[in-house]
C-alpha cells in the first residue's frame, strides 16, 4: 500500500496508525501547493480532491480521507484494536469522535495557517476551539484516552491535528489535561517512528 502525505498534516494520523499496527506503507510525499508528488507526479491524477492523506491498495484502489482511511487501516487487524468491532456501539462512538475532531477542530484550524487571516477570523476560530477544547480537556481528565484506557485511531487524529496549535500560535496552556494527552501520545513509539519518518520535530 501507499501512503500519500505532507509532513504536519492531517495524514500524520494514518501514517502513526499504520506504524501502531506493524503495517508496511510506501510513503509519497506530495507538495500540496504544487500539486506533485516527490516523484513528479501530478497530484490530482491520483486524488482530485488535491488533499492528503491518500492510500492506495496494492489493486490500486484509492481511498482518501482521513478518518476513512484509520479506520479501513483499524480493520485490517482488529486485533490489535485501535477501533471497535463495526456494528458495535463503540464502533459508532469512534465514529462520532472522529467527525467532531473533523468538523470543529480540523476544519476551525484552516484558516489560521492563512497569512491573509484577518484578526476578526482569528478571534472567532481561537474561541471556537477554546470552546471545543475545554469539553475535550474535561474529558480527558476522566480518563488518559478519548474513549477509555485504550489507544485508538481517534487519539493520533486529535494528536495530530492539536500539533497544529504551536505553528498557528494558539495558546492551550488553560488546557493541562490536553497537554498530558499530548505528552502521552508524543510518546508512543510508533508515533516518534512516524514523526522521524516525516522528519518532523518531537512533540
Amino acid at each position: 500500500m501507499k501512503l500519500y502525505y505532507s509532513p504536519s498534516a492531517c495524514s500524520l494520523s494514518p501514517h502513526i496508525v499504520a506504524i501502531e499496527l506493524g503495517l508496511s506503507l510506501e510513503l509519497v510525499k506530495v507538495d500540496l501547493v504544487a500539486k506533485r508528488t516527490e516523484h513528479g507526479e501530478d497530484f490530482l491524477a491520483v486524488n482530485p480532491k488535491g488533499l492528503v492523506p491518500v492510500l492506495q491498495l496494492d489493486d490500486g484502489t484509492v481511498l482518501t480521507e482521513g478518518p476513512a482511511v484509520v479506520q479501513y487501516l483499524s480493520d485490517l487487524k482488529p486485533d490489535a484494536q485501535l477501533a471497535p468491532a463495526n456494528g458495535s456501539m463503540a464502533r459508532y462512538r469512534l465514529q462520532e469522535m472522529l467527525g467532531y475532531i473533523n468538523s470543529e477542530l480540523h476544519q476551525a484550524y484552516l484558516p489560521l495557517f492563512n497569512p491573509a487571516c484577518s484578526d476578526e477570523v482569528r478571534s472567532t476560530r481561537t474561541a471556537h476551539l477554546h470552546k471545543h477544547y475545554r469539553l475535550i480537556d474535561a474529558a480527558l481528565g476522566r480518563k488518559p484516552f478519548l474513549l477509555d484506557d485504550r489507544f485508538t485511531v481517534t487519539d493520533a487524529y486529535l494528536f495530530v491535528i492539536t500539533r497544529w496549535a504551536d505553528i498557528v500560535k494558539l495558546d492551550l496552556s488553560a488546557f493541562g489535561n490536553l497537554l498530558a494527552f499530548q505528552a502521552r501520545v508524543a510518546s508512543r513509539p510508533a508515533v516518534q517512528a512516524a514523526m522521524r519518518q516525516e522528519q518532523l520535530a518531537s512533540a
